[in-house]
């Protein structure tokens, strides 16, 4: 069967409505895979499966639509080449919460701090991890982190609260492991 060339309208569609998005997808792929390489080869294994599967996308939202896709993406690739990353336990104890210039030395406290919640939100488990990312850095609603998760959003604000929960207790972990 000879290969057709695609229709140029709907691949100037495409780059129109999905293509902004990349930031926003290699965001979330980063932060799920914790590589950058992997974050890149997943990304475009999704826009593949976007650009596929974009006759069948109706104007809604490019960007929650995009980034369900690269979840997915990144989700199979997990249980393939990380098995034991894509699902938590629920452990009671640890899921319950309990204007100057800057100087070189606050720079580096800066950047030290900045370490710090990088370290502690890839040490979080990937649903946590991932329902962070998509509220805090890329500001989806939790309507919108419901969609691209394919969960009810009572889950998603309780993954929010346990992962601001983790990352607390995690940030005063290394605060005390410092002092």
């Amino acid at each position: 069967m000879p290969l057709r060339a695609p229709d140029q309208g709907a691949v100037a569609r495409f780059e129109e409505t999905v293509l902004p998005q990349l930031g926003a997808a290699y965001n979330l792929a980063r932060w799920l895979t914790r590589n950058e390489h992997d974050a890149e080869d997943l990304v475009q294994e999704a826009l593949l499966r976007a650009f596929k599967a974009f006759h069948g996308f109706r104007g809604a939202d490019a960007r929650a639509w995009l980034l369900a896709i690269v979840r997915n993406a990144c989700y199979t690739w997990l249980r393939r080449v990380r098995a034991g990353e894509v699902a938590t336990v629920f452990d009671e104890e640890v899921h319950t919460p309990d204007g100057d210039v800057m100087n070189p030395e606050r720079l580096a406290l800066q950047e030290a701090d900045t370490t710090r919640v990088r370290q502690a939100l890839e040490g979080l488990p990937v649903e946590f991890r991932e329902a962070l990312v998509l509220r805090e850095i890329e500001g989806l609603s939790y309507k919108e982190i419901a969609t691209v998760t394919d969960i009810p959003v009572g889950t998603v604000m309780s993954r929010l609260a346990r992962a601001r929960g983790r990352l607390q207790q995690a940030l005063a972990g290394s605060t005390n492991e410092r002092r």
